[in-house]
């Protein structure tokens, strides 16, 4: 693929070169493995779950784990047009070539992204049509707690958590490939290892039925658990992206959450709680920030407000982080879960958005659903958000909940309105936001049984709720789509007979369901239609008695267990949370006198909840914390950095170059000064953008620096931590004044690459010419500029010529200029390097 960057749109996504890309030789591996994100680079890049995977495998020196991500329908179509096969980044490797690939199936609306890619990769959608060892087409994430709709076309999937399946996975395929063995062998092997689902060792016996195990002794499919998470491998240095959605270091304090909440999946099938220590999570924020430069970190976790070492943790990050003006995110927080002193500390830094999420708007819904939240807990959260600072909240709801009225969809609006009455007259800009998702059924939990609203019901409970919130100011309301939640709702209880659907939808042009833009029901709609399938039959509800299409794969919650959960919902019963309540014999945990249901780790593993400490640190009185932010504003030092933009880099525009060098900066241990302000900014300034795709051996930078160096040592700390292409050439010292010489003359060498004959006679009639007028779009409409007068001299050399370009008049970009002139060119046809930058003396 790397051969079409020059005519791809957004090329970033496709470059490779970050820094901290893991690059390994091919021949000293025994096994290469494509990690495959199944959506675009930017989201892919901020899932955690590949950072750690990636992580775990390239710790073994015989495995190289690289990555993949789906390219838009756009790079699609050019791809195909060049018979270009999908390729890994970091090796540009075809995926048909690979070893195995390993798709994160996060969510149900990515499946037909998955047939996408194999498309792309030129490989047979159907595991049955695959025949040879490799590629192996694995999957693994939350969804493969019930893929049955996409198990066609894997060969295996990882229940659980991967660090560990996945790696002894690659074992398996290393050591298959010595023996030469056959994929039904290989397949065989593989349902050895825990947490190793192999879909076609079990039989589709029709609707309604169980399937049936092939394999004696494999009948069903229990979950891969970590124990200990600190004897897992967790990334510090890892691929800094050019642009992701969650572009931070992101810190998984915690894995699993029993808070209990009914409708939650991942809540139940992660279980049980393991906290990683205090000593690791240290290491991994110093490090991890020093390695990667970032500007923002998060903890992450479920339910990140019941760690139980949060302020302990808190207080020893927080003087590093507000040090370097970095700022902390703490999502996944329950109404309560934080103390006055963390609030207060946070505020003195980057503010971060505010979110809160009570679920449901009444008492008696937060009953139903277990999530452990009062009207009176939660306005006193908001009054300490609003107290330090915090303009702004919002509040994620579900509608279409088991036993939802509508009055309970009333008590949403009630409850906003008392959230923004909270607030006081002294918060100006005040803005109170409803987030409205509808409720979606999932397996593994209590909710596994009901229905799922109709879409015309959804629609009508959403225009309610928007004509209850119209008339009321400082009130934002905002929906999931309707079409969106549906479809969720058909795959996420899906069967077999649904793979036909998944197939169809794809070759209907359904992709990427989970972009609201690239969203359309009516090829699967079409596909359900062709199958002869209902739609309201996967959305309804579930007889407990009968079986389920998952019952074979084990989170290690039993039946009962669900049952007596979804009893005591109907009853308004409320459940504690057992880390550090009592023991509800959910099924996972053992030890205490209880038998885990994970029978086939039980006796190696110790599967129980893992705790920093026995009662979380916030509870009661905190002592006050004395807020010291060091100055950031201060300027001891201002410098020109000149360097080269070669290679890779030339594809990083200038907004994703402003990123590269700040984090840059950050790993060399420069000493940027900020903007005051809010929000405040490093000193950063560029000279003229450079286009993209256009190379540079002549480009700088001016920075602002809060102690004075000398300028070789400025060059000599950030040298050896620049991405590939991105090279330091010299430093300059400038006046501390802000307004600093900008270039008048830029010389660039253009290079032809075929036609050269035709070319040069361009170049020499436009030479010969008095003008010639280009008409381009403006801020204030069309506006024609003459090009002629910005090129001050064309020389000829062995290959092409070196342009003077003068900027006196107005600055055009260069490649628009070359190809004015080169009429018919593509930007495959020549290549453009700036060379010289001439400063009025």
């Amino acid at each position: 693929m790397k051969e079409l960057l020059p005519i791809l749109p957004r090329p970033s996504r496709y470059l490779g070169s970050e820094w901290g890309v893991v690059l390994k030789d091919p021949a000293s591996v025994s096994v290469r493995c494509a990690l495959a994100f199944p959506d675009m680079y930017e989201v892919g890049m901020a899932y955690l779950g590949q950072k750690i995977l990636l992580e775990a495998v390239n710790a073994r020196p015989e495995f190289w784990a690289e990555r993949v991500f789906a390219p838009d329908d756009e790079v699609a179509a050019i791809m195909r047009g060049h018979d270009a096969p999908l390729a890994t980044l970091e090796s540009d490797t075809p995926l048909a070539d690979m070893d195995v690939i390993a798709f994160s199936l996060t969510h149900e609306l990515c499946y037909t992204n998955v047939l996408y890619m194999l498309d792309l990769a030129g490989l047979p959608l159907r595991s049955a049509d695959r025949a040879g060892l490799a590629p192996l087409v694995v999957a693994g994430g939350g969804a493969a707690f019930n893929a049955e709709p996409v198990t066609p076309f894997f060969d295996a999937m990882v229940i659980g958590d991967g660090e560990e399946a996945l790696p002894a996975l690659l074992d398996c395929m290393a050591q298959a490939k010595k023996d030469d063995i056959s994929k039904d062998e290989l397949l065989r092997r593989l349902a050895g290892i825990t947490g190793v689902y192999v879909p076609s060792l079990f039989e589709d016996q029709g609707p309604g039925e169980p399937l049936r195990p092939l394999l004696p002794g494999y009948d069903h499919v229990e979950k891969a658990v970590v124990a200990d998470l600190d004897k897992v491998p967790f990334p510090r240095g890892q691929a800094i992206p050019f642009d992701a959605v969650h572009n931070r270091l992101t810190m998984e304090i915690a894995r699993g959450c029993t808070r209990g909440c009914r409708f939650c999946q991942a809540g139940m099938i992660y279980r049980p709680v393991r906290e990683r220590s205090l000593d690791a999570l240290g290491d991994i924020l110093t490090r991890g920030l020093a390695e990667t430069g970032f500007e923002e970190t998060s903890m992450l976790s479920l339910s990140t407000g019941d760690f139980s070492a949060l302020d302990t943790f808190f207080t020893r990050c927080f003087d590093q982080c507000a040090a370097e003006q970095i700022a902390i995110s703490l999502p996944s927080l329950r109404v309560g879960s934080l103390s006055a002193p963390i609030m207060e500390r946070i505020s003195s830094i980057r503010r971060t958005g505010a979110t809160i999420a009570p679920e449901a708007g009444s008492q008696r819904l937060r009953d139903v659903i277990n999530k452990g939240v009062d009207e009176e807990g939660l306005l006193d959260h908001v009054r300490l958000l609003f107290d330090n600072g915090w303009q702004g909240v919002k509040l994620y709801f579900m509608i279409g909940l088991p036993t939802e009225t509508d009055e309970d969809l009333d008590a949403i609006v009630d409850l906003c309105l008392k959230v923004r009455d909270a607030a006081g007259r002294h918060i100006k800009r005040l803005q109170v936001t409803a987030a409205v998702s509808p409720f979606v059924p999932k397996p593994h939990t209590p909710f596994q049984w009901e229905p799922q609203i109709s879409y015309e019901e959804i629609y009508r409970r959403i225009g309610r709720l928007r004509d209850a919130f119209r008339p009321h100011k400082r009130l934002n309301f905002k929906f999931h789509e309707p079409e969106m939640t549906s479809l969720e709702g058909v795959f996420s209880r899906g069967d077999r007979r649904l793979a036909e659907v998944v197939e169809l939808a794809y070759r209907k042009g359904a992709l990427f369901s989970s972009w609201k833009d690239h969203l359309r029901l009516e090829p699967y709609r079409e596909a359900m239609a062709e199958a002869g399938l209902s739609w309201d039959e996967y959305t309804g509800p579930r007889d407990p008695e009968a079986p389920l299409p998952w019952d074979h794969l084990s989170s290690g919650l039993t039946r009962r267990f669900l049952l007596a959960e979804r009893e005591r919902a109907l009853a308004g019963k409320i459940t504690e949370d057992c880390r550090y309540g009592a023991c509800r014999n959910c099924g996972v945990c053992g030890g205490d006198g209880r038998v885990s249901t994970l029978a086939a780790q039980a006796g190696e593993k110790d599967i129980r909840p893992r705790l920093v400490f026995a009662a979380r640190d916030q509870e009661g009185e905190q002592p006050p914390y004395v807020v010291t932010v060091p100055d950031l504003t201060v300027k001891e030092g201002h410098y020109r950095l000149w360097y080269e933009k070669t290679g890779p880099a030339a594809y990083l525009s200038q907004l994703e170059l402003q990123t590269v060098f700040e984090r840059a900066f950050r790993r060399a241990g420069l000493p940027l000064a900020f903007s005051a302000g809010f929000h405040p900014m490093p000193r950063l300034s560029f000279g003229m953008a450079l286009p993209v795709g256009v190379e540079s051996r002549a480009e700088w930078i001016n920075i602002f620096l809060r102690e004075d160096l000398e300028p070789v040592d400025v060059i000599k700390r950030l040298t050896p931590v620049m991405p590939l292409g991105m090279a330091p050439l010299k430093a300059d010292r400038l006046s501390m004044g802000k307004k600093q010489p900008q270039a008048v003359e830029e010389v660039f060498e253009l290079k032809l690459h075929g036609d050269a004959e035709r070319r040069l006679a361009q170049w020499k009639a436009f030479l010969d010419a008095d003008s010639l007028t280009v008409t381009r779009k403006g801020k204030k409409g069309m506006k024609e500029t003459d090009i002629r007068p910005l090129v001050a001299r064309a020389e000829q050399m062995e290959d092409g010529l070196r342009l003077t370009l003068d900027w006196r008049r107005g600055y055009m970009s260069p490649l628009v200029i070359c190809l004015t002139v080169m009429e018919g060119a593509g930007n495959t046809d020549f290549s453009l390097t700036k060379t010289a930058q001439r400063f009025e003396a």
